[in-house]
């Protein structure tokens, strides 16, 4: 018996590794948190399997239904929403289930922040402009953040941002990042990222408070950064015509002039 613990992608049904599929399809019991997954990945689960939603259980109650299959020997497909690397609570639960002594599988997802940038058509890392993408929060009920995490510290850093959970928090987003990125840095908040109702709001950090229309809530994503909206940057040397790489070498004397791709 395994639990294989499963990235149900950010929300669209079919944005769902085959892998995954093929988990969800070969497991006769499925946990599943319904707050955020939606229910058309189900439909993979085989005729017949129990089908559990995690929303309205605590970690004690989630665990009794993995010790139940257990004991049966059945294995769980065990769905979350996004990638399970990042906000899954994934790591309270493989921690209980080594002290159990039952054997678990992790197969990603698509994380939220992937999907909202490609609702937005953006991409994080432009050259000369960001070379790097943290993904962060701000402190809620559920966790606090350690000290030295702050969005002044990462703001300093001039890197985008994919701030998750924040949106009740926008005003000292705001606050903390104006500093760091100007007021007429580009902001992007997207709403249940690539679900049907998915909603894209695009301002600056000076506009976005006023701009923020009712019911966005939750599982909204705030994105931040000159990335975002930046149109005059330097193109990669990647694909520079006298860029000398293993695939096109420029001359003789190209360390890359002899190699060719059986080689490797």
């Amino acid at each position: 018996m395994t639990v294989h613990f499963i990235g149900a992608g950010p929300g669209a049904a079919d944005l769902l590794t085959l892998r995954g599929r093929d988990l969800i399809a070969a497991c006769p019991v499925c946990l599943y948190a319904g707050s955020l997954v939606p229910e058309a990945v189900l439909s993979h689960c085989p005729p017949g399997a129990r089908i559990v939603n995690t929303a309205p259980l605590d970690l004690d109650a989630i665990m009794a239904e993995i010790a139940t299959a257990h004991a049966q020997g059945q294995d769980v497909a065990r769905l979350h929403s996004g990638d399970l690397s990042v906000w899954s609570a994934m790591g309270e639960q493989t921690r209980r289930l080594r002290a159990m002594g039952i054997p678990y599988t992790v197969t990603p997802g698509v994380p939220s922040f992937a999907a909202a940038a490609a609702t937005l058509g953006a991409e994080l890392t432009l050259p000369g402009v960001a070379q790097s993408v943290i993904l962060t929060r701000t402190p809620g009920r559920a966790s606090s953040m350690p000290e030295g995490e702050t969005l002044a510290a990462f703001g300093a850093t001039g890197a985008t941002l994919a701030i998750h959970l924040s949106i009740q928090n926008l005003g000292r987003v705001v606050a903390d990042l104006i500093p760091h990125y100007g007021v007429d840095c580009p902001v992007a908040v997207v709403w249940r990222a690539s679900w049907p109702d998915e909603r894209i709001l695009r301002a600056t950090l000076s506009t976005i408070e006023a701009a923020l229309p009712q019911g966005i809530e939750r599982t909204a994503l705030i994105m931040v950064g000159r990335a975002l909206g930046e149109s005059d940057f330097s193109e990669s040397r990647l694909y520079a015509a006298d860029y000398d790489r293993r695939y096109r070498p420029q001359s003789a004397d190209s360390p890359w002039a002899e190699w060719s791709p059986s080689d490797d």
